[in-house]
């Protein structure tokens, strides 16, 4: 006679490894841009300031915005801000800028600690 085991408890127990996974997946949260202002590859009327809107709260701390020109200096004399009532996004004034091509450099660090970074371009007409 065969006796079967009853599987029941691997099963629930795998199920409970799989959803540990999954929740400390979304714990290990990286933040991307959802919008920039201007956007990429935009040809804008000077900026007065840049502002990305992050898909997920931002620490203060270690994101940062610049702007270089074409020649890869950087034009911005302020350092970027997260906005206290809107965690999620970083903004960075702008002194009037020149007709130009125009390079956004970010580094993002979650609430959580992990960190991002990127660019994106834009121009002035």
């Amino acid at each position: 006679m065969k006796h079967h085991r009853n599987a029941g408890p691997r099963l629930a127990s795998g199920a409970a490894w799989v959803a540990g996974l999954i929740v400390s997946g979304a714990a290990c949260a990286h933040v991307f841009p959802q919008k920039q202002e201007p956007g990429a590859g935009a040809t804008v009327a000077a900026p007065a300031r840049i502002r990305i809107l992050f898909d997920g709260p931002l620490e203060p701390a270690f994101t940062t915005l610049t702007v270089t020109d074409a020649a890869g200096k950087q034009v911005n004399t302020e350092k970027s801000k997260v906005d206290a009532q809107q965690p999620a996004i970083a903004t960075l004034a702008l002194p009037t800028l020149p007709a130009g091509h125009y390079t956004v450099h970010w580094a993002a660090v979650a609430d959580d600690g992990h960190r991002t970074h990127g660019d994106y371009s834009f121009d002035v007409r």
